[in-house]
């Protein structure tokens, strides 16, 4: 269902108005009680705990900065060492992970 909106809008609601020192009445027949509440909600462990490492990580940088420097430093020396076998591995293991 569509409807144009052109700005001309018919006033089909029609509203009472109520005078400022006319307040609708209350019963006073009962006396007031507290609103007890219904529904509860309780935390576990875990679900706590990853709300603490949640908080703890959208604070923490994206980038490891220090990290980076030690590898752009260790690749301008020359001492930076690739392992092919341990990177295949870690391949290997990803993709049966990622297939259950």
């Amino acid at each position: 269902m569509s409807q144009k909106i052109d700005g001309n809008l018919p006033a089909t609601a029609h509203l009472r108005s109520v005078a400022p020192g006319n307040k609708p009445s209350v019963s006073t027949d009962a006396p007031a009680r507290p609103v007890e509440a219904a529904d509860s909600l309780r935390l576990t462990g875990e679900a706590t705990s990853l709300q603490t490492l949640q908080r703890e990580l959208s604070s923490a940088p994206a980038i490891d900065a220090g990290r980076v420097q030690a590898v752009r430093e260790a690749l301008q020396n020359g001492s930076y060492k690739i392992n092919p076998d341990a990177i295949a591995s870690r391949m290997l293991e990803l993709d049966q992970q990622l297939q259950g």
